[in-house]
């Protein structure tokens, strides 16, 4: 969403990469080497940056997305960057739950264990129609993509993740916070992730599960919407890198936004959060 609809908060609003959630030192010290990622919605975008971002900090990665043409030429890519890096891709629909599962599987057999889940895969469009001009089955085409598809890898992964006590994040969007005319199917499923992320935090505390606004990002799916494009995806990739080095565990089982100022978010707020068990979805009655 374009920052009118971003939620205000009197702390510093990021665009690029800053010195707190600075990657080169994860990257020198290779800290997630050892670890297995799987992301999805990897062949493009945001998810590509965040092979790359992984690949760099050490990890093994999962990679699943539709197509495997788009996933070869993400994992030609990070090869160019990081030649020994251990890139499975997997062609996946993470709204078919047997492919799902079958993608799971692949990585398991192949690594032996999951670390990391990153559920980047989202679909949206340009809110041009009321829901009775929409049809019914794009209408759902969205629920299922941004819903379904995170249920559907939380489902077979956090087994694997709570025996590591691993991390979850799904990548959603401060739409889930407004309402705006002809949105109904997008706002609707991410509120409902947004849900989703606090329930897995209180059925599997250990792992640790963000809800994670990537700000606006220039992508094939924010140019289906009308709104203006400010944000990098290194900015992205950078903040879950930070989240999953163990930088901000208390924030698990929350909705958080890549664009505000991680330093200044534990400085000022952990404390507030934590007393007020804020940036959580809840029902506010006046006084």
């Amino acid at each position: 969403m374009s920052s009118q609809y971003i939620p205000s908060f009197p702390f510093k609003e990021r665009h690029d990469v800053y010195p707190e959630i600075d990657p080169q030192a994860q990257y020198a010290s290779k800290s997630h080497k050892g670890k297995v990622v799987l992301i999805t919605g990897a062949s493009r975008g945001i998810g590509e940056e965040l092979a790359v971002t992984y690949a760099k900090a050490g990890a093994s990665l999962i990679l699943a997305a539709r197509t495997q043409k788009a996933l070869d030429a993400v994992k030609a890519e990070i090869l160019r960057q990081e030649p020994s890096a251990e890139v499975l891709t997997i062609p996946t629909d993470v709204v078919d739950l047997a492919q799902v599962e079958a993608a799971v599987k692949a990585g398991i057999e192949r690594f032996g264990k999951l670390d990391i889940v990153i559920a980047n895969a989202g679909k949206a469009d340009s809110f041009d129609q009321l829901i009775t001009q929409k049809d019914p089955s794009e209408w759902w085409n969205i629920v299922e993509v941004n819903l379904k598809g995170v249920y559907n890898f939380a489902h077979f992964t956090l087994p694997y993740l709570s025996k590591v006590d691993g991390y979850f994040i799904v990548t959603t969007s401060n739409g889930s916070l407004v309402r705006i005319v002809n949105g109904s199917h997008y706002m609707i499923s991410k509120q409902a992730v947004n849900t989703l992320v606090e329930l897995i935090a209180l059925e599997f505390p250990n792992v640790k599960t963000f809800a994670v606004h990537p700000g606006v990002v220039d992508t094939e799916m924010s140019r289906a919407t009308t709104y203006e494009s400010v944000d990098s995806a290194q900015l992205v990739s950078a903040t879950y890198l930070y989240l999953t080095a163990g930088k901000a565990d208390w924030l698990s089982g929350r909705l958080l936004s890549v664009t505000w100022d991680m330093a200044e978010l534990q400085k000022d707020w952990k404390d507030k959060v934590g007393k007020e068990d804020g940036f959580k979805s809840r029902l506010v009655v006046p006084a």
